[in-house]
């Protein structure tokens, strides 16, 4: 409760930080844009009646020149009289006196002020005090956290049951690091969060968004998950395969050499384990997915002894044996799933082994099911493939 309450101070305080920074910057941006126009209207409006000023002025200022020189060409002397008399005579002639530039009506003559609305405080107060809620009960919260190898598939579910979900927005982030990241964002609740490294602890949290909404819920409690399973890795070194850099990726080049592609450890264990068809090229009858107790070079295909597995065209094989129940064919995106149940079986068991395994390969929404029995207790397997032709492409996970 202490982490979540400090936590949504922190938010709070700088979201309503951000605002005001933001609500100063558009109020300065607004208070620079009037005073621009009142200038603007100030200069084009002023600009006539300052013409219209010196217009005047000009005509006042020669008619008291020629006031002074008419007073003095009278109160001369006689000799100098008629000269004045007579270049008073001529300049009074050629001056309007009894004209005036046009003055714009009264009505034309802009009067600024500023109107200035009240209401927008009114407008604002309401929507700040209805801005931001604080909630306690998120309607999202984690579930279950099941390991995988280099993996963790994080399951969440719903506990509000008036709240209807639209999307769902799961994050996680090391133990050691401040900031969660986004993984996922979609309508499902499970989703397998990939490149885990073993033995590491890593927080999850979830949240929901409403039908029809746009903002997100609170998050859920953070919970705590981690594997203690290595992840999948192809062998390298392999002719005929280019890997990803996390290996977990292999790629059927041009290459002539054939062979089967082995995971570098048995890391597969009883439980689930998937491979997804990232692209393909032209499917042969000896193609081969699947998982093994050991591996064995000098074969092309896992369709042999110790070995179960699904070609490109479904066909399923165990121990190198076809069976009459067959799967769709592979595509590109397409997800195959093996997993497997142990079943102790009596030293005496008339099927010639004392180890059972039951396994299901799932593929394209079918699957087949099936005993595979072997002569020794096996805690962990290999996984492979083979393919004829260059351009598939796997994923294992």
């Amino acid at each position: 409760i202490k982490e979540s309450a400090t936590l949504t101070r922190d938010v709070l305080e700088q979201h309503f930080n951000d605002l005001k920074g933001t609500l100063k910057k558009l109020l300065d941006e607004r208070l620079v844009s009037l005073l621009q126009e009142v200038d603007t209207i100030e200069q084009e409006s002023i600009k006539p009646l300052d013409e219209c000023q010196k217009l005047i002025e000009h005509g006042v200022s020669t008619a008291d020149e020629l006031l002074r020189e008419g007073e003095s060409a009278v109160h001369g002397d006689v000799g100098q009289e008629n000269e004045k008399l007579c270049s008073f005579t001529k300049k009074a002639l050629h001056i309007q006196l009894d004209s005036l530039p046009e003055v714009p009506s009264l009505v034309d003559v802009p009067c600024l002020s500023a109107q200035l609305d009240d209401c927008l405080l009114t407008i604002l107060k309401n929507q700040i005090f209805r801005h931001g809620t604080v909630a306690s009960r998120p309607p999202v919260q984690l579930e279950e956290f099941v390991e995988k190898p280099g993996g963790i598939l994080v399951r969440w579910c719903k506990v509000d049951d008036d709240f209807v979900p639209q999307d769902y927005r799961l994050q996680y982030r090391k133990s050691t690091a401040s900031h969660f990241e986004d993984v996922y964002v979609g309508s499902e609740t499970e989703f397998i969060v990939l490149h885990i490294d073993p033995n590491v602890d890593y927080q999850f949290r979830v949240c929901a968004r409403g039908d029809g909404r746009q903002e997100w819920s609170p998050w859920s409690v953070p919970q705590i998950g981690h594997t203690t399973l290595v992840p999948h890795e192809w062998t390298t070194g392999l002719e005929g395969y280019s890997l990803s850099s996390r290996r977990n990726i292999a790629l059927r080049n041009d290459s002539q050499s054939c062979g089967v592609l082995y995971s570098k450890a048995p890391t597969y264990f009883c439980g689930q384990t998937l491979t997804r068809i990232e692209t393909v090229g032209q499917p042969d009858r000896r193609d081969s997915l699947g998982v093994c107790v050991e591996q064995q070079n000098g074969y092309d295909s896992l369709q042999r002894d110790k070995a179960v597995c699904i070609s490109t065209n479904g066909a399923v094989f165990v121990n190198g044996k076809e069976m009459t129940n067959q799967l769709p064919a592979v595509t590109s995106g397409s997800t195959v799933t093996f997993d497997m149940e142990a079943v102790q079986l009596g030293p005496s068991s008339s099927e010639g082994g004392n180890f059972k395994l039951r396994v299901t390969i799932s593929s394209n929404n079918r699957e087949v099911v099936f005993d595979w029995v072997l002569d020794q207790c096996c805690g962990s397997l290999y996984f492979g493939c083979s393919f004829s032709y260059p351009g598939w492409k796997v994923l294992v996970f």
